[in-house]
């Protein structure tokens, strides 16, 4: 009991099954956003770092636009333009529910700007020597940043990726804004239809602590180990 409410947590254990398949779909967009982030932010930011300056400004005003919108405002947008746009282009029937492929190319193209900026910190991490060494030793430039920059540069940038994964977890739980059933919104659903709003708010906050505390002291363990190797 708190002051005049009293909890009753007794929704949980029957609704589990339904805030499981929310958390993998918080995982999956986690994931996409990773992998598609970090691909598409190399790119970027080997763009940024491009003697060709219309490339170079044309990537900072990618990174710069999506830096500078809050994620929300994104994840809106496409879940208003994405459903038409693939419609259109795929032939899809109107009203098909493409609410996870929409909050999936949201997270991709939002997060590809913040890990373009770690990855260019990364890469201008790396002694310029080693690129002069790697082109005497008759490697073309993107041969010498696939085998000799971007390998030491990612090594040395793997605890802000890690990090950076955390805080994409955590702002998975903004796709409520599509109505989709993450876990967020999942655990929202069944409060709302229980009447236990609180308790379920309460046990969504208490898993991503766990789940981020966790990760978060699994990255800094790795950022010891890496500094004492």
């Amino acid at each position: 009991m708190f002051g005049s409410y009293e909890f009753d947590w007794s929704s949980i254990p029957g609704s589990l099954t339904f805030l499981g398949q929310g958390l993998m779909v918080s995982l999956e967009i986690t994931a996409l956003a990773i992998v598609s982030g970090i691909v598409w932010g190399t790119l970027l930011a080997m763009a940024r770092l491009s003697s060709i300056k219309p490339l170079a400004w044309a990537a900072a005003a990618y990174v710069n636009l999506f830096r500078a919108i809050p994620l929300v405002m994104v994840l809106l947008w496409f879940f208003l333009i994405v459903p038409k746009f693939l419609e259109s282009f795929l032939g899809l029937p109107p009203g098909s529910d493409v609410r996870l492929a929409s909050a999936m190319i949201g997270f991709a193209l939002f997060e590809s700007a913040y890990y373009a900026e770690i990855i260019r910190a990364g890469i201008q991490s790396v002694p310029k020597g080693q690129l002069a060494a790697a082109h005497a030793l008759g490697m073309s430039y993107p041969q010498a940043m696939l085998h000799v920059v971007l390998p030491q540069a990612f090594r040395n940038m793997v605890p802000l990726l890690l990090t950076q994964a955390i805080i994409l977890f955590q702002d998975t739980s903004l796709v409520y804004v599509s109505a989709l059933a993450d876990f967020f919104g999942a655990a929202y659903k069944v409060g709302d239809r229980d009447g236990r709003l609180v308790e379920l708010v309460l046990f969504a906050g208490a898993v991503y602590f766990v789940l981020c505390f966790a990760a978060s002291q699994a990255v800094r363990h790795y950022q010891k180990r890496l500094q004492t190797a």
